[in-house]
């Protein structure tokens, strides 16, 4: 029977979403969070997209964020000219690293003792967040403004890419019918997902290359597609401001959505159904004296 994809949307950002990283799978399950030109990276619930917190200080842009495995420490890139590791449980900032032009990647290591910035510059920077009095170790050689750096063969080898080409042996490429500005292979590397100037999502299979699915939701060139560490669904980021979740396999019960089969010979698609916990008015108001004096400003909900 065929599904219908109906994505979660998150809203709360005022301009375009540029960037998206999940955490690794924690006790309380497995964070999100996102960049925006509104200078206001926002931190969710992984597989809800319930909005947690927004971490207030830069003044600019922010081009980049990442959260470390256990989301405990949030780390941004900014126009600012600087980059902020944060406590990611409070919403303290921890640091505020300067740098000599704009800052668009930051990367943690495994143990969460180092952070990669890359930036506008045209270097790679290292920071050793034990001693954050010490100067970070510099590596050149970009020709041009640094787009993204990541941290790969546990944390032995640094990935970056600049304006011009990045190349690390090709395994496979995919035909796609528009220009894609984001990718992202499923954990188990079953699917990998595509995103880019058609505000259209894509879905392959990873070993054939087929086009399995494709999906239109945003309404602006998407920038940013992530899978979970789960890879039970995946995230984009577009130019509309918003953020968006979707089901990798649709239909299934799973966060906030819930499978329901219409009648027979209805002639309706099934489709997953977004269910909300029923909350009482008096859970309500006990939970807004509980977090009065929260660091966090309130946000949108986030909708199906």
């Amino acid at each position: 029977m065929a599904m219908r994809q109906t994505p979660l949307t998150c809203s709360g950002h005022t301009r375009p979403v540029v960037d998206l990283a999940f955490s690794g799978i924690t006790p309380y399950g497995y964070f999100l969070i996102s960049a925006c030109k509104d200078g206001k990276p926002m931190l969710r619930q992984g597989d809800t997209g319930d909005w947690i917190g927004t971490f207030l200080g830069h003044k600019g842009a922010v081009w980049g964020a990442t959260l470390n495995k256990d989301a405990t420490k949030a780390a941004t890139a900014a126009a600012d000219f600087t980059a902020k590791v944060w406590d990611a449980v409070s919403g303290d900032e921890l640091m505020t690293l300067a740098h000599k032009h704009i800052v668009k990647t930051v990367d943690f290591t495994q143990d969460s003792n180092y952070l990669l910035t890359g930036g506008q510059d045209k270097l790679l920077r290292i920071y050793d967040l034990n001693k954050p009095e010490a100067e970070p170790k510099e590596i050149s050689g970009h020709t041009s403004g640094i787009k993204k750096a990541l941290w790969c063969s546990e944390d032995k080898q640094i990935l970056s890419a600049d304006d011009k080409t990045v190349r690390l042996d090709p395994i496979k490429s995919f035909e796609a019918p528009a220009t894609i500005n984001s990718a992202s292979l499923h954990p188990e590397k079953e699917f990998l997902v595509a995103g880019g100037e058609d505000f259209k999502l894509y879905k392959y299979d990873y070993n054939s290359g087929e086009e399995l699915e494709s999906y239109k939701g945003h309404f602006g060139p998407i920038h940013c597609v992530r899978f979970s560490p789960d890879g039970e669904l995946y995230a984009s980021g577009s130019e509309d401001g918003t953020l968006r979740l979707w089901q990798t396999v649709v239909g299934k019960t799973y966060g906030l959505w819930k499978c329901v089969l219409p009648e027979e010979d209805s002639g309706e698609l099934a489709k997953p159904k977004i269910g909300f916990p029923e909350t009482t008015e008096e859970e309500l108001e006990e939970i807004a004296s509980e977090n009065s004096d929260c660091i966090f400003p309130s946000a949108p909900d986030v909708k199906a």
